[in-house]
């Protein structure tokens, strides 16, 4: 426990498991557009801003809700893993499930197992659906 014992650690362990993801996913979108449609837009005339709105954003727009979604799964994961080992005050989902385990309740254990899951789909749903309307083409 390098950053101590409280809500600053959790975020400094769930920054770097979700930034890295989404980088690397945005990196990879935009390496992957197609040349020849930048080449093609260039031809045309327009300039380096259209060349960003019109060609490389919405070619890497898939890839970049990729890695999104799965930095928002690694950093839901591990805020719960966060209250299981190190924020304090008695709060949270993790901290409930190991209470209970601790008390040998087996029935709140189940649930807060149940409320991690519900908000994981929850966010995944959420984030589904406001990345439709960006996507019409898929």
């Amino acid at each position: 426990m390098w950053f101590g014992l409280g809500l600053a650690s959790a975020a400094d362990l769930i920054f770097p498991g979700a930034f890295f993801p989404v980088v690397l996913a945005t990196c990879s979108g935009g390496l992957a557009v197609d040349p020849l449609y930048v080449d093609a837009v260039r031809v045309l005339g327009c300039g380096r801003a259209a060349v960003w709105r019109k060609v490389l954003l919405p070619g890497s727009l898939p890839s970049v809700v990729t890695g999104v979604r799965v930095g928002l799964g690694i950093a839901w994961m591990t805020l719960v893993a966060a209250e299981f080992i190190g924020v304090r005050g008695g709060y949270g989902l993790g901290y409930m499930i190991m209470s209970a385990r601790d008390l040998q309740r087996t029935d709140m254990v189940m649930a807060g197992m149940a409320a991690i899951g519900l908000i994981g789909l929850g966010m995944e749903w959420c984030l589904k659906r406001l990345s439709q309307p960006l996507m019409r083409w898929q």
